[in-house]
C-alpha cells in the first residue's frame, strides 16, 4: 500500500523577546508608601509609582520615573526608586513622571546603632538570592569542589559550621575580611565554576564583608525570624508588554517589617503570559490570560496575580448565554479578557468528543448516524447519561485510577494486582461516593487478597513515600521535597512532613497464616532527622497534638481529608475531573496545589467544589454538570478574539488521547483486535490492568510506568516517534490491509463508491464529508477501480494519518 497520507507538521514554541510599549500619560501619580522610614544602616526601602489613567486603569511607572533627593546627606535614592540611608535626619525624594512631581518624606534614625548580625537572616538569605544553595551548585548531595551548602538554606546550622569550621576555617578571613576566599570567589577575583555573583561595590559584598570582620556570628536563638511576606501590589491588569514592579516586604517576629526585594527570589508559574526579573520586574507578553508570580525569602511565599486581557476591546461586549453555573464563571473571566468564545461544537465534533472523554471510545458509523438523527433538544444530555452507564465507561476511569494508585503487577504478583484493579473498577462501576473511595485507601488494613485497596501498602511500602502519594493523590499537594528542606514554593516544612509520615509509620505488611495482610502497630509518631525531635501525626495545616497517641491514626486522617471543609480534596478532585474533559486544569499541573500556583478560575474551581461536596462526592453528577455547560460543548474553531487563548476554555482544545485509548481507536476503525500477553483476546487496551506488559505502540506514545503518583508520568505530547510509528509501523499498516479487517468487510459491503466513503468518514471522523472530501475521495476510488479495495486502504491509512483522527478536539 502507498503512503499517500497527510502526515503531521510539528511545531515548536518559539521565546519572544518582548517589545515594550509606553504606556499613556498618567491622569493622576501616586507613590507608595507616602512615608519613608528608615531604622539602621542597611535598611532600604523600594518606591512604588503607580499612575492611574484616564480610564481608571492603574500603571506603574516606577520604571519611567525620575528621582531626586532633595538632601542625599540624609538619604539617597536610585533611578530605579531605591532609598537608602546615609545618615540621621529627614528629607524629601521628589518623583516626576508624566509632566507631575509628587513629594514623598524620608526619615531616618539609628545610623549609629551597631549591627546585629545573624547568619540565617544575613548571610544565608544572600546565598539563596544567588543560587549558591540549588541543587546545580554547593547545594547539591555532594557539594561542589568540597563545599557543600544545605540545599534551599534549609539547614543554616551545618552551613555555617561548612563555611566557618571546615577547610581549616580558611573560607573566611576576619582579620582582613576582603581576602577571605568566600568574597574573593562571590567577586570573580578567584577562579570560581559559579562565575562572579556579587559586585564589589554591592551592598551583599558589604553585608558579608561586615560580617566576616564582626567574627562570623551565628547569631541568637532570640533573635527575629521572618512569619510572613507580602507582595506589593497584590495584583494588577497589564497590557501586552507592559511591565510592574513588585516590592517584597517581610515581616519579623519582633513586628518590624523589611523591603526584601534585593534579597527575594521570584518565579511565574507562566512564562508565557508574565516573565519576572530577578529583581521582581514583571513583564506581559502578547497573550491573554493570567498568571501567578511567585516571591519567596526565608521560606515564606507569596504571590503576585497578573491578569493580562487582549489587546483589542471588544465593543459592545455581548451577554453570553449560560446552560448552568459553569458558564457563568467562566464567562465572567473571557469578559475581563476581552476574548469572545467559540460558537457551540456541531453534533458530530460533540459526539466524537464526549465519546472519547467518557469512555475513551469512538462511536460507530451506526451510533454517529442515531446520535444525528435524534431530533430532542436533551439529545446531548441524554447520550452522556447513556455513555456513564456502559462498561466501557468503568473501564476507562479505573485505568486512570489505576495510573494514581499504582497497580503494579511486579510488587504484587499477578493475582494481587489483579484484584486490586478489579475493586478500583468495581468502585468506578458503582459509582461510589470518592470519600468513600479515598477512606477505604487511607485506611485499608487485612488480608492483600481480600482487601483490594490494601495493596497500595505493599507497592508502596515506605512511610514518607505513602505520605507524599496519598497527598498528591487526593489532594494535589506535594510533600516529598519537605522531607529534606522547607518546600521552596510552598508553606510545607519538615515537621509538616514528618506529621503526614507518621500517619503511616506504624502501618505493617507482614505475614499471616491467611496471606500477607496490612495492619498498624505502635504509635503514630516520626521523627525529624535534622532536629532530633518526635513529631506526632497531623494534617497538613492542622496543629499538632499535645502529645503522642497509640493507635492507627489514619481513620483521623481519613475523617479530616473527606471533611466538607477540607481545603484541598473536593477542589482537587474537580479539578482533576475538569482537567480532563476540557484538557487543562483550572490549577495546572493538576497535582501541584500550592499557594504560588493558583487557580485560573478561583470562584470557579470553588463552585465546582461545592458542587461535589452538596452531591455527596458523585463524580457522575459532577461530570455531567461540566459537559453540560457551553464551555464543555464549544468549537475547537478559534475566532479572531481567542485564537491565542489556550488557558480560559473560550474554545475546545486539541488532546492527545491516551496511549490505551489511541490503540484501541486503531483497533476499532481498522476492525482488528490486539493481542496482548496473557491476557484474553477480546481485551481492549483500556482493559489492560498491568502496565508492566511489554507493548511497542502503547510505550511510544506515552504509558505511564507507575512509578510514582505524578501525573506528569503520563506524557500526552505527540512526538516524532508517534508521528513516524503511525506512518510506517507495519503493524498500523497490516491491520488496515487485513483480510478480516474492516475495510476489506466494507469494500465488499458497499458496491458504491459515495456510500463507502460516507462510512469510512463516520469510522475515523465520527461525521459524514464535506462536498470537497467526497468529490476527492470518490474520484479516487473510481481512478483505481481495478484495485478498489487498495484504494480503500489507502483512503483508510489517509485518514487515520491526520490530525482530525489522531487529536481529541
Amino acid at each position: 500500500m502507498s503512503h499517500r497520507g497527510r502526515a503531521f507538521t510539528l511545531f515548536c514554541l518559539l521565546y519572544l523577546f518582548p517589545v515594550f510599549a509606553t504606556a499613556a500619560d498618567s491622569v493622576q501619580v501616586s507613590v507608595d508608601p507616602a512615608v519613608v522610614e528608615l531604622r539602621g544602616s542597611t535598611a532600604t526601602y523600594s518606591l512604588l509609582v503607580t499612575g492611574k489613567a484616564a480610564d481608571g486603569r492603574l500603571i506603574d511607572r516606577t520604571r519611567a520615573a525620575h528621582y531626586r533627593s532633595l538632601d542625599d546627606k540624609v538619604a539617597t535614592v536610585t533611578d530605579a526608586g531605591i532609598v537608602r540611608p546615609v545618615a540621621d535626619g529627614s528629607t524629601t525624594i521628589l518623583v516626576e513622571t508624566d509632566a507631575q512631581a509628587v513629594k514623598t518624606p524620608v526619615r531616618v534614625e539609628g545610623m549609629g546603632v551597631p549591627r546585629k548580625f545573624n547568619f540565617e537572616n544575613d548571610v544565608e538569605t544572600i546565598f539563596s538570592r544567588f543560587g549558591c544553595n540549588a541543587s546545580g551548585c554547593h547545594g547539591k548531595a555532594e557539594g561542589q569542589n568540597g563545599f557543600k551548602l544545605s540545599v534551599f538554606g534549609f539547614d543554616p546550622a551545618a552551613d555555617f559550621a561548612a563555611l566557618t569550621k571546615e577547610a581549616r576555617g580558611r573560607r573566611v578571613f576576619p582579620a582582613a575580611p576582603e581576602n577571605s576566599l568566600l568574597l574573593r570567589k562571590m567577586t570573580g577575583q578567584m577562579p570560581h565554576g559559579g562565575g562572579n555573583r556579587i559586585a564589589r561595590n554591592s551592598a551583599d559584598y558589604e553585608t558579608l564583608r561586615a560580617w566576616i570582620a564582626a567574627g562570623t556570628p551565628f547569631g541568637s536563638p532570640d533573635d527575629p525570624t521572618v512569619t510572613a511576606i507580602r507582595v506589593e501590589p497584590r495584583e494588577r491588569l497589564l497590557g501586552f508588554h507592559e511591565l510592574q514592579q513588585l516590592r517584597v516586604v517581610a515581616h519579623y517576629s519582633d513586628g518590624r517589617e523589611a523591603d526584601v526585594t534585593a534579597l527575594a527570589k521570584f518565579q511565574t508559574n507562566n512564562d508565557t503570559l508574565a516573565g519576572v526579573s530577578a529583581t521582581g520586574l514583571v513583564s506581559a507578553n502578547d497573550v491573554p490570560g493570567d498568571a501567578a508570580v511567585m516571591a519567596s525569602f526565608l521560606g515564606a511565599v507569596d504571590t503576585f496575580r497578573v491578569l493580562v486581557p487582549r489587546g483589542e476591546r471588544v465593543e459592545n461586549y455581548p451577554t453570553l448565554p449560560e446552560n448552568n453555573f459553569v458558564d457563568r464563571f467562566v464567562n465572567q473571566k473571557l469578559r475581563k479578557l476581552n476574548v469572545l468564545p467559540s460558537d457551540l461544537a456541531d453534533d458530530a465534533e460533540y459526539l466524537r468528543r464526549v465519546y472519547l472523554d467518557a469512555i475513551g471510545t469512538l462511536p460507530t458509523p451506526a451510533e454517529a448516524r442515531r446520535f444525528q438523527a435524534d431530533a430532542r433538544p436533551d439529545r446531548r444530555a441524554r447520550l452522556l447519561d447513556e455513555l456513564l452507564q456502559r462498561p466501557e465507561f468503568a473501564d476507562y476511569f479505573a485505568l486512570q485510577w489505576a495510573d494514581l494508585l499504582r497497580v503494579d503487577r511486579q510488587a504484587l504478583g499477578h493475582k494481587r494486582a489483579y484484584g486490586y484493579y478489579k475493586w478500583i473498577r468495581e468502585a468506578v462501576a458503582a459509582n461510589k461516593p470518592l470519600d468513600q473511595f479515598a477512606r477505604e485507601v487511607v485506611t485499608a488494613e487485612g488480608v492483600l487478597a481480600e482487601v483490594g485497596p490494601a495493596s497500595f501498602y505493599k507497592v508502596v511500602t515506605k512511610p514518607g513515600e505513602r505520605a507524599s502519594t496519598l497527598s498528591q493523590v487526593f489532594l494535589g499537594v506535594h510533600i516529598a521535597c519537605a522531607e529534606c528542606h522547607h518546600h521552596p514554593y510552598d508553606r510545607w516544612g519538615q515537621d509538616d512532613y514528618f506529621g503526614m509520615n507518621a500517619f503511616f509509620a506504624d502501618v505493617l505488611v507482614k505475614g499471616a497464616p491467611g496471606g500477607e495482610l496490612v495492619t498498624a502497630e505502635g504509635k503514630a509518631v516520626s521523627k525529624n532527622p535534622r532536629t532530633g525531635a518526635d513529631v506526632p501525626a497531623h494534617a497538613l495545616g492542622e496543629k499538632p497534638p499535645a502529645g503522642m497517641v497509640v493507635g492507627d491514626r489514619r481513620k483521623e486522617l481519613a475523617d479530616w481529608l473527606t471533611r466538607p471543609d477540607n481545603p484541598y480534596f473536593a477542589r482537587n478532585v474537580a479539578n482533576r475531573v475538569w482537567a480532563h474533559f476540557l484538557g487543562r486544569g483550572l490549577v495546572e499541573p493538576v497535582d501541584d496545589v500550592r499557594a504560588t500556583n493558583p487557580p485560573t478560575n478561583p470562584e470557579l474551581l470553588d463552585a465546582l467544589a461545592k458542587h461535589l461536596v452538596e452531591n455527596n462526592y458523585d463524580v457522575k453528577a459532577l461530570i455531567r454538570a461540566i459537559a453540560a455547560s457551553r464551555a464543555y460543548q464549544r468549537s475547537s474553531q478559534p475566532n479572531a478574539t481567542n485564537e491565542r487563548d489556550e488557558q480560559n476554555y473560550s474554545r475546545a482544545l486539541f488532546r492527545r488521547p491516551g496511549a490505551e485509548v489511541l490503540l484501541d481507536m486503531v483497533c476499532q476503525t481498522t476492525g482488528v483486535r490486539e493481542r496482548f500477553a496473557g491476557m484474553p483476546a477480546e481485551t481492549r487496551a483500556v482493559q489492560l490492568w498491568d502496565s508492566k506488559a511489554e507493548h511497542y505502540f502503547l510505550k511510544v506514545f506515552g504509558r505511564p510506568e507507575r512509578i510514582s503518583a505524578c501525573a506528569c508520568e503520563r506524557n500526552g505530547e505527540p512526538s516524532v516517534a508517534q508521528v513516524l510509528h503511525l506512518l510506517n509501523a507495519p503493524a498500523v499498516h497490516d491491520k488496515v490491509a487485513h483480510e478480516a479487517g474492516y475495510v476489506a468487510k466494507l469494500v465488499k459491503r458497499e458496491p458504491k463508491d459515495e456510500a463507502l466513503v460516507e462510512e469510512l468518514y463516520l469510522t475515523f471522523y465520527s461525521r459524514l464529508p464535506s462536498a470537497k472530501e467526497r468529490g476527492v475521495a470518490v474520484a479516487y476510488l473510481r481512478e483505481h477501480k481495478e484495485k478498489r479495495r487498495q484504494a480503500a486502504e489507502d483512503l483508510a491509512w489517509t485518514l487515520l494519518n491526520t490530525t482530525e483522527f489522531f487529536f481529541n478536539h
